[in-house]
């Protein structure tokens, strides 16, 4: 049957899978036993579905209002992804 104890990398992984539906039974109830001693774990799964809604009331108002961002603010947007990848 394997493991059920599951470390916090696994079960952010698992995390993901169910949130877009590709996680097994088994999966899901090893990720519930492990919310039951970690909380770090039950918060990033609470933010990483609060995140995804986010982004899909803006894919969807997006689609709505056919608006998108300029070359310049796109630019704008990678050179500060970088600068946050270099403070890492």
């Amino acid at each position: 049957m394997g493991k059920i104890k599951i470390t916090c990398k696994e079960a952010t992984a698992i995390c993901t899978k169910a949130q877009y539906g590709e996680a097994s039974l088994l999966d899901k109830i090893k990720l519930n036993l492990h919310f039951v001693y970690c909380k770090t774990c039950r918060l990033f799964s609470r933010q990483n579905s609060e995140l995804s809604d986010i982004c899909a009331l803006a894919k969807k108002y997006q689609e709505s209002h056919k608006c998108c961002l300029s070359a310049e603010d796109k630019e704008r947007l990678k050179a500060q992804i970088k600068e946050l990848d270099k403070e890492k």
